[in-house]
Parts: C-alpha cells; sequence; structure tokens
C-alpha cells in the first residue's frame, strides 16, 4: 500500500560511504548515479546516508558499524541504508542497529535505489513498499523493532545486469578514473574467503554491453577507464557457448573497436594471466593498456598456498610475473596482496614469504592480517592453529619495511625519464601550493608545479622523489580538452 500524499516527502539530500574494492565501490557509483535525478550529493546534511560495506576482514566489519554509529549520532533524523558484502553476510545483526532503516545485500543491489526513493519518501512513517518490491526480511514486533531486509542467496538482483558508467561522475567531475564493473561473484573458494557467500557465483556483463558504456565513457570526454571486478580474470566465462568470450578477447575488442585513449586492467588472478592477455601488454602497453598488473599473491610459501586452497604455486607466479615483464618492460608496475599469519604459519613459511617478494620487482603491496570469517574452512583451521597476535604484528613490521624498500627503489629507478599520466583531482592542500596530482599510466603517484584540471593526459619528466615518495615532475606536453 502506497503512503498517503500527506506523509511522502522529496529527499534532498544523500551521502555514500564505501567501503572495501573497485568492485564496491562501483556498486556504490550506480546507487549515486540513480539517486543524483532526485537530490543532491551531501556529505554533511543528506537525509538519507548509505553505507557501502565490505566484509573481507573483521576490520572492514568494524569500521562499517562505527561509521553508522556516527553517522546516527551526528544526524539522527538521517536514513541509513547499509548496503555491500556485510549487509549480505549478517544482514541481521545491521537491521538491529539505532539508525538503520533498510538493510540491502549484493543479492538485491539493483533495488536499492528504489528502495532507497521509498524510505526517503515515507517521511517518520513506517516503511511500506510498492508491491514489486518486498521485503526478504519483515519487521519485528514493536518492542523489538529492526530495519527491513532484501538479502538472499540467488543473487538475481545484482548490479551486473544494470551496470554502467554515471555520466555525472564525469560531468561533474566526482571521479577522473571510473570503474566500470563488468563481473561479479568468485567460484574459487579459497579458505579464508568470504566473497562467495556475499557475492554468489562469477556472472559477466555481455560484451555488447561493455562496448556500449566504453563508447558512451569515450563520448563524454573521458581519457582513462578501469575494468574492474570480483574476479575479473573470470569474466566471460560462464558465457561460453552465448559468446565464447575471455577476458584477452574482450579487452582487445575494445583497445580496437574503441577510441578510449587508455585501459587499466584491476586485480587478475595469477593464473588468468594467459598468454594472450599477456601479449596484450607487449602490443598496447604504454600507448593504450596501463603497464600496470596486480596479481594477487598472499604468501609465497607453498605450503601456506596450499592451506589456503589458492590455485597457483611460488613458482607458477614468478613465472607469470616474468613473463609479464618480458612484454611490457621494466616500466611495467606490479602489484600484490600479502596475507600474514594464515593458521599455522611457522616462521619458516613466513621466511619463504619474504625472500620471495624479496626477489621480484614488487612495485607496491597490499597488506592484510589474516582475519579469521565465519563459515570459511579457514575459520577451524584458526581456532585449531592460531598465529599469535604479536607474532603477526612482527610479521606485518618485517613486511612493510620490505615493501616501502621496494616500492621507493622502484619509483627512484624512474627519475630522469618521462612517463604518460593522467592528471586528478588534486587534494586541496595540495592545490592551495599551486601544485597538480597525477598519476602515471604504470601506477605512480605525481605531483607537479602548476594548475592544470583533471581529466588531462600529460607527459611527465620525473625530476625526484616527495618525502612520501610521489614522483616530482615537470610537465612535457599536454592534451588539449577533447
Amino acid at each position: 500500500m502506497a503512503p498517503a500524499a500527506s506523509t511522502l516527502k522529496k529527499m534532498t539530500g544523500f551521502h555514500i560511504e564505501h567501503f572495501g574494492c573497485r568492485a564496491a565501490r562501483a556498486d556504490g557509483e550506480a546507487i549515486a548515479a540513480n539517486l543524483r535525478a532526485l537530490a543532491e550529493y551531501e556529505p554533511f546534511a543528506a537525509d538519507v546516508v548509505v553505507v557501502n560495506t565490505c566484509s573481507v576482514t573483521a576490520e572492514a566489519d568494524r569500521s562499517a558499524r562505527a561509521f553508522i554509529r556516527r553517522a546516527h549520532r551526528r544526524n539522527p533524523e538521517a536514513k541509513i541504508v547499509v548496503t555491500g558484502c556485510y549487509a549480505q553476510r549478517a544482514a541481521e545483526e545491521l537491521a538491529s542497529m539505532a539508525g538503520v532503516a533498510a538493510v540491502v545485500g549484493n543479492s538485491h543491489m539493483a533495488l536499492a535505489p528504489e528502495i532507497i526513493r521509498d524510505l526517503a519518501s515515507l517521511g517518520t512513517q513506517a516503511a511500506t513498499f510498492p508491491p514489486a518490491i518486498v521485503p526478504v526480511g519483515t519487521l519485528l514486533s514493536a518492542s523489538t523493532p529492526r530495519a527491513p531486509i532484501w538479502v538472499d542467496d540467488r543473487f538475481a538482483h545484482s548490479f551486473i545486469e544494470d551496470a554502467h558508467l554515471a555520466d555525472a561522475a564525469l560531468m561533474e567531475g566526482a571521479q577522473t578514473r571510473p570503474n566500470l564493473k563488468i563481473q561479479e561473484g568468485c567460484g574459487n573458494r579459497c579458505t579464508f574467503c568470504v566473497i562467495p557467500f556475499t557475492r554468489g557465483p562469477s556472472k559477466s556483463l555481455s560484451r555488447a554491453a561493455i562496448l556500449r558504456e566504453v563508447q558512451r565513457f569515450v563520448e563524454s570526454g573521458g581519457n582513462e577507464l578501469v575494468l574492474s571486478g570480483i574476479n575479473l580474470g573470470r569474466w566471460g566465462r560462464e558465457l561460453s557457448g552465448v559468446e565464447n568470450d575471455s577476458l584477452s578477447p574482450l579487452v582487445r575488442c575494445i583497445l580496437e573497436q574503441t577510441a578510449l585513449p587508455r585501459l587499466r586492467l584491476s586485480s587478475i588472478e595469477p593464473m588468468d594471466w594467459d598468454d594472450a592477455l599477456i601479449s596484450l601488454m607487449r602490443e598496447f602497453g604504454g600507448s593504450r593498456l596501463a603497464r600496470h598488473a596486480h596479481l594477487p599473491l598472499q604468501s609465497g610459501s607453498d605450503a601456506v598456498l596450499r592451506r589456503m586452497h589458492r590455485r597457483y604455486r611460488p613458482w607458477h607466479y614468478a613465472a607469470k610475473v616474468a613473463a609479464l615483464l618480458r612484454a611490457a618492460g621494466p616500466e611495467l608496475t606490479i602489484g600484490a596482496d600479502v596475507m600474514v599469519g594464515f593458521p599455522g604459519e611457522t616462521e619458516r613459511e613466513f621466511e619463504e614469504t619474504l625472500a620471495f617478494i624479496r626477489a621480484l620487482p614488487f612495485g607496491y603491496l597490499h597488506l592484510f592480517p589474516f582475519s579469521p570469517r565465519p563459515d570459511t574452512r579457514a575459520w577451524p583451521l584458526h581456532a585449531d592453529s592460531p598465529v599469535p597476535q604479536t607474532v603477526v604484528e612482527e610479521r606485518v613490521a618485517a613486511l612493510r619495511a620490505l615493501a616501502a624498500e621496494k616500492t621507493r627503489a622502484h619509483r627512484t629507478s624512474f627519475i630522469g625519464r618521462e612517463l604518460p599520466a593522467i592528471t586528478l583531482h588534486t587534494p586541496v592542500a595540495m592545490a592551495a601550493h599551486g601544485r597538480t596530482a597525477a598519476l602515471t599510466d604504470n601506477f605512480l603517484p605525481v605531483e607537479f608545479d602548476g594548475r592544470l584540471p583533471a581529466n588531462q593526459l600529460v607527459l611527465i619528466h620525473a625530476t625526484g622523489l616527495s618525502p612520501d615518495s610521489a614522483l616530482k615532475a615537470i610537465v612535457s606536453t599536454w592534451n588539449q580538452p577533447r
């Protein structure tokens, strides 16, 4: 039953707080694109606050809960809508928090904009939604109130079918290098990972839809686009017999059939870097394909990788890195995720990881202490063989020092050289000093004197490193806005 006209009101402002990966951010951007037609993006006085959560670690859960409490404390009248992986995994827990008006899991993410619009129109009246949208969870009795929940295990309403780039993200300058999420879900079943439960099986956006979005982006004046996914390297695999597609022919198609100036690939599992995809780095790297490869590692120990149920061994990983370097050259920046303190990780196994990382030319590392997640196979492993917290902290510190050393060495190697880059939205403090922020095609942060607008392709000459290891540079050439 629709609410009475006297209770209806217009949503005047909204805010979206993002947690987690690029693919999760793409979900939030899609929600924002739908809401911009109704209200302004208003971070400080929003009447609807969307919390787009991550649940890959316990710390991610804590951060989301802390933000919800803070948002409710600062603006008690705002309706808080919780989405994302934490919402999918622990909907009841979030629905009972003060200020939460609805919980929308990844299974129903595509319905989130309509749910939010209905909530905003109801004023203080209890939630009553159109028949087309029925909460999976229902309100409890008045003595034990709980927000309505949209969560199931079918994932029939994820955003992948409706994925699109927000025109406002480019036209209003919200993001210089937007994500186009082309793949959802994962079936790898690594022992530590909750993603198969929070995202469901792998599902791909069609090639035709992807090409339409890339073309729209180019026509809107975009210069760098990032392809993202939960398990990007699996794009198209379930389309076999329909499109007989995989990631490498898709990338070639984008580069050959559109005028996109630069395409960047987000994280791809080591074994999904097949020969055809690597050869594209040789053919297009440094011109229209960013010389940047992020290969999740997790551990350099064979024994630990086996306990993690990862589908490669250290020597497989090293061979992929070597092949990528041969294809793209030493300008390639390689990044990795590394997990510390997996259950049963011995000192010897950790030393194997240190030695493995030391031997490879990483440009950066993302470090994560192991976090036990309910319902994963690593949950009982942690109960049986936990690594003491003090040991984990010591190992993280050792890896952090090694990562900083490798990052600085990698960036120093480019001093005196020219690199293509794209200008970013410069932080206020940097802009106040008359400087501009940029990012090179091989994923190195840059700052240079002078002010240029965001989304400009430039050629920079690196002159040194700043105290935080960003490249200092001067601009050699820059493109005029298209």
